[in-house]
């Protein structure tokens, strides 16, 4: 049945977006940017400069995103293409690709506004469904255990709070066993000349406001630092070359 393709592509579609969202919230972006850019990529609509230059400048989210743009392109085309079809009941009886949901007869022209019924139900039905609460998270707590799991997006421990002009902006930073920075101080670490400020250290349930330069980084701690957004994830993300 057509409407029935229409319906399973559209459960599909949701499903997509919640799996980009995670992938991009892997890589270190916000979870509710991720939704957003997730959305933005799957349906080509809502991306703005500032907000490209987090996808374009990463190597792994232009890749989601490019994974995201083609599938959201070819479910666009198989629902409008399911939808015109469930809505023409001539084309449905001479290729029974479609019936109504009633166990009777009905008129050939009654076809159309059954179906087109039955996917304005389904899709409302399907919307508060993906939109409530407790079942997003749950769905979104399933699909990033798979995600980690079979390890389809490697996680990173680099949070963009803030994008500001130029590439400048507001970062939170996990300090990873293999951080360049690990065990060093603020000194030692050069994080000056980095073009890089740690405006706090975040340990436990402590907060280091203003850090002196003898102050070590030691293993989980947490730098909000401000500087060069690429600087702060190469230098203080990724391990020594």
């Amino acid at each position: 049945m057509s409407w029935g393709l229409f319906i399973i592509v559209l459960i599909i579609s949701f499903t997509v977006v919640r799996i980009g969202a995670i992938a991009f919230q892997l890589t270190g972006l916000e979870w509710s940017l991720a939704k957003f850019q997730s959305l933005s990529c799957f349906t080509g609509t809502g991306f703005t400069t500032k907000e490209a230059e987090l996808i374009t400048g990463n190597k792994q989210r232009r890749r989601i995103a490019s994974v995201l743009m083609v599938l959201g392109n070819a479910g666009l085309v198989i629902m409008i293409a399911t939808l015109a079809s469930s809505l023409n009941p001539q084309q449905l009886i001479n290729t029974k690709l479609s019936e109504p949901l009633l166990p009777f007869s009905v008129p050939p022209y009654m076809v159309r506004w059954i179906n087109l019924t039955t996917i304005i139900v389904a899709v409302y039905i399907i919307y508060r469904l993906f939109t409530n609460p407790r079942f997003s998270k749950r769905l979104t707590d399933f699909l990033r255990t798979k995600i980690v799991k079979k390890e389809i997006f490697k996680r990173v421990s680099f949070e963009e709070l803030l994008l500001a002009t130029g590439g400048y902006g507001v970062s939170k930073v996990q300090i990873a066993s293999d951080s360049p920075v690990l065990d060093k101080t603020l000194l030692e670490a050069r994080i000056r000349r980095l073009d890089i400020t740690i405006l706090a250290i975040i340990r436990g349930d402590k907060t280091i406001p203003n850090p002196s330069a003898d102050a070590k980084i030691l293993l989980g701690d947490e730098l909000l630092c401000f500087g060069k957004l690429k600087n702060i994830r190469d230098k203080l993300c990724l391990p020594s070359k």
